[in-house]
């Protein structure tokens, strides 16, 4: 997330910035930093503590101290095992030590003898005498240490750009860098009342403080306070968004005459099944919200299988029942033709007036599609004129069209959809009611805090009849049998398997080493199962490879399928049973319910089973609580205790905020800024309150930019 303010000294370009080199500033951009404000905000996620500062006569062996002295002597050597040796001694007023560097040279042109210089590690003894192997070294002659003597932030790196690069940038900005201007940037925002009631530190402390600080306690004030901006402007943006929201009015207006109850309950008698009391719960909360003058603006979030798209498919009825469209629309196109193929089976099945049905993707052509009427289509826009309900991908509203018609949008799997989309809308001379929908398990505090804009509805029931995917854990003991019984499946029931391994290439890590890797493993599994079919799924496929992949697996040329989690959201393909996941100690218990979502899409017994390299007994205990739980939100509410939310879900891949440093675990935190929130909106207006107010609007452009 990233703040700019009005001034333009802090949101002056990175390419400003004094003394960088342009590799550097490329490095800086690829992190998303682009303002000097964005340096701020890239915050330490530890700090090592060089704050003793010893003399040489009162240093301890094993003790982490900072020394400062001048170089009396530099040697450089050799050792018998190649190993290139830069030894160093210096003094300060009440003795001599010595300092061992490896393999790097290039200090011998730095540190020159006479040279004052400051070190930093851990004193060790070496025979009879103590000698330091420094962590960090600096030049003592200037007005400040920054990378010794202190509690010394350490930041996230790339190759390339070092933590200490970073250190020395942001140093820079807050203490020598116009600083009278830098520091009129960072007054105060929120009202004296928030920040005296929940004890909060200024503004421009918190940044010196995060970055810099004078001690551990003002370090963690100094988090608070960043962490409580953070969330506070995310949660004040969502309500103001939907304050706003609430005063539209719908473009298209709805009603439900008993004559539209009478289809509406035909076409649910109809189905091949019954609905849940989930799904009748939620049904009645978005037809509520049609029937309101306020457009809709819904989040529903439900298991995979539990029934979502019947429920969508109930709210475009209704929408065609009152003379209006529908679109319908997926992350990817095969995900788009499976919403085709199932809502047109629902209504297939249905005894009433069916709405007429399109299916539009990038790779069809206006021509091939079959049109309700006998005259054939000029233009999209006699195309979508003469459908009821457009199912696509998102790029259906990318590009300029006109949709007068269009009452209801509906959004599977894109988390974020809202304000630029509905935007793009509304300047369409409509303001539709929204659905977003999604199969991720959310924990509920979570939701409430990303999407605090919409209203939450969940489906947290299955539907009755609905077999549970048998989930093992399988030791490298009984690795093989595990094989020998697939095989029996492949055989004897012509079953389809997906094996999942978390990375594409063998690493070269050596704590990665025993992960299994896709294109390697790919290689052993056709020797393994040389009988069957196999094909390969991963990330770095462009996006029609992949799509055609799935294409191809799902009308069975493929026994097997082995992918990267790139699958994790994808097709119902009815006839894959059994799902393998290598390395499954590497993946959360969300992301694994979500892979163990795959399978089980049809009426057969399907088996999930947990393969692991690693024998450590706190990953056994997780996969053993996955094994015994289908649950989805117990196993999100799970794995947010054990793994935090950074780690639970891919940010990029799954649409969730960037947090840069308040922590969505932090419950007491989300409901204190809740409720300053609350306060806020009951005693304030953002009007008066000029930095607060630009805060917000550009928090607003920056979430739009990201989606």
């Amino acid at each position: 997330m990233m703040f700019i303010m009005e001034n333009e000294v802090i949101n002056s370009p990175i390419e400003k910035l004094p003394n960088t080199s342009p590799l550097t500033i490329r490095r800086l951009k690829f992190l998303e930093i682009k303002t000097y404000f964005d340096l701020l905000n890239y915050f330490p996620f530890r700090y090592e503590d060089y704050s003793l500062i010893s003399s040489i006569n009162r240093i301890q062996p094993a003790e982490t101290v900072t020394i400062k002295g001048k170089i009396t002597e530099a040697k450089f050597q050799i050792s018998k095992r190649g190993l290139r040796i830069q030894n160093f001694k210096i003094a300060d007023e009440t003795g001599m030590m010595q300092l061992i560097f490896y393999n790097q040279p290039y200090l011998m042109r730095l540190l020159k003898k006479g040279l004052s210089i400051s070190v930093a590690g851990e004193v060790k003894l070496f025979g009879q005498k103590m000698v330091m192997e420094p962590k960090i070294y600096e030049i003592a002659n200037r007005d400040h240490l920054i990378h010794t003597g202190r509690l010394v932030p350490v930041y996230p790196e790339i190759r390339g750009l070092s933590s200490r690069t970073i250190r020395e940038k942001i140093f820079y900005l807050l203490y020598h860098f116009d600083y009278d201007r830098i520091q009129s940037c960072l007054e105060e925002f929120l009202p004296s009342k928030i920040t005296i009631y929940n004890n909060l530190i200024d503004e421009l402390s918190a940044y010196q403080n995060i970055h810099f600080p004078k001690s551990k306690e003002l370090a963690q004030k100094a988090r608070e306070r960043l962490a409580f901006d953070e969330l506070f402007l995310i949660q004040l943006s969502s309500q103001l968004v939907k304050k706003e929201w609430k005063k539209e009015k719908v473009g298209n207006r709805f009603t439900a005459g008993s004559g539209h109850d009478r289809y509406l309950q035909d076409f649910v008698e109809n189905l091949p099944f019954k609905l849940t009391r989930a799904q009748k719960r939620v049904w009645g909360e978005i037809r509520s919200d049609i029937l309101k003058t306020t457009p809709m603006n819904r989040f529903l979030q439900g298991e995979v299988g539990s029934g979502k798209t019947v429920v969508a498919a109930l709210a475009c009825y209704l929408t065609y029942l009152n003379g209006y469209q529908s679109l319908l629309m997926a992350p990817t196109q095969i995900l788009a033709q499976q919403h085709y193929h199932t809502i047109t089976n629902l209504f297939k099945k249905s005894e009433i007036i069916n709405p007429k049905i399109t299916l539009i993707t990038s790779s069809q052509k206006i021509s091939s599609f079959q049109f309700p009427t006998s005259k054939p289509a000029s233009s999209f826009q006699h195309l979508v004129s003469s459908f009821d309900i457009i199912i696509g991908t998102h790029a259906l509203i990318a590009k300029k069209r006109s949709f007068e018609k269009v009452g209801l949008v509906i959004v599977d799997e894109q988390h974020r959809f809202g304000v630029a989309q509905r935007a793009a809308l509304k300047n369409q001379g409509i303001n539709p009611h929204l659905l977003t929908m999604t199969a991720t398990p959310i924990p509920r505090t979570i939701a409430l805090t990303l999407y605090g804009e919409l209203d939450l509805s969940l489906i947290d029931e299955m539907p009755v009849g609905r077999l549970p995917v048998k989930t093992f854990f399988v030791s490298k003991s009984k690795r093989h049998a595990c094989y020998q019984w697939i095989k029996s499946q492949l055989s004897s029931f012509k079953s389809q398997v997906f094996i999942v391994c978390p990375l594409i290439d063998e690493s070269q890590s050596e704590t990665m080493k025993s992960v299994k890797a896709a294109k390697k493993e790919f290689q052993t599994l056709k020797k393994i199962f040389s009988e069957f079919r196999l094909g390969l799924l991963h990330g770095q496929l462009k996006s029609k490879d992949k799509e055609q992949i799935m294409i191809d697996f799902k009308n069975h040329l493929f026994d097997i399928l082995v992918t990267t989690p790139v699958v994790e959201v994808g097709v119902d393909i009815e006839n894959a049973t059994i799902m393998i996941i290598e390395g499954a100690e590497r993946f959360g218990l969300a992301q694994l319910h979500q892979l163990r979502g795959r399978v089980g899409r049809g009426k057969k017994q399907s088996y999930c089973f947990l393969f692991t390299e690693s024998e450590e007994l706190k990953n056994r205990q997780r996969l053993d609580f996955f094994v015994k739980n289908q649950d989805g939100q117990r196993l999100a509410e799970k794995d947010l205790e054990i793994r935090g939310p950074g780690n639970i879900y891919g940010t990029k891949q799954h649409g969730y905020l960037n947090l840069k440093i308040a922590s969505l675990t932090d419950f007491q935190l989300i409901n204190k800024t809740r409720s300053a929130v609350d306060y806020f909106l009951s005693h304030y207006k953002t009007d008066q309150c000029k930095l607060l107010n630009q805060r917000i609007k550009n928090y607003q452009v920056n979430t739009v930019a990201n989606n």
